[in-house]
């Protein structure tokens, strides 16, 4: 999470969304950078909304605004199965080691997952509040120039954007009737990165 104070701007890091590029590039003109712990890092709405908004409101920053960025929900999958394909994970119960993409986008949608495809969710992570909190800007990941716009005039700065955390590539491929299985029971996801510039 990065907060540019002067600007009244929280950028929200929706996880394997390129947050942590955009971290590197922006931390050192940002008033505030959570980096650790992950909880924090990556604060959805709701625990912004219930922790920092009213930190903020007290030292008088009641018109901050968020943003936050929404990947393709199925790459945004295949980001996550790729990332926990990594050595580091061999042996812990959120590797993918020795699952295909497949079975991955399957045992997500299950309604008791498995460690491994327990990523969470973006519709979760962006759901706005009772209170009328929510996202102000939301970006699609696939929308870089439009998002990259925004930063920029937002906080007249230039962006020079660092490679950071990249996976790596393999075959993403899911059979037609996962697609659709997906495309249907996570729909939610879908209308949320529909919903982005």
């Amino acid at each position: 999470m990065l907060v540019f104070w002067k600007e009244r701007l929280v950028f929200l890091a929706v996880p394997k969304t390129g947050s942590s590029a955009y971290e590197a590039a922006l931390k050192s003109r940002a008033s505030m950078s959570v980096m650790d712990p992950p909880e924090l890092k990556h604060a959805p709405i709701y625990r912004y909304n219930r922790f920092f908004r009213p930190m903020f409101e007290k030292a008088g920053a009641d018109n901050m605004e968020t943003l936050a960025v929404v990947r393709d929900p199925l790459d945004w999958l295949g980001s996550w199965f790729r990332y926990r394909k990594r050595p580091f994970l061999n042996g812990k119960p959120a590797s993918t080691a020795g699952v295909d993409f497949e079975d991955f986008v399957l045992a997500y949608m299950k309604g008791d997952k498995p460690p491994y495809a327990n990523v969470g969710s973006q519709a979760k992570f962006l759901e706005p509040r009772p209170n009328g909190v929510r996202i102000n800007h939301l970006f699609r990941y696939e929308n870089q120039p439009a998002l990259q716009q925004f930063i920029e005039s937002r906080l007249n700065v230039t962006l020079d954007l660092p490679k950071t955390n990249v996976s790596p590539e393999m075959d993403l491929t899911v059979s037609t009737e996962t697609e659709k299985m997906f495309r249907k029971k996570c729909a939610n996801e879908y209308e949320v990165w529909e919903s982005g510039s």
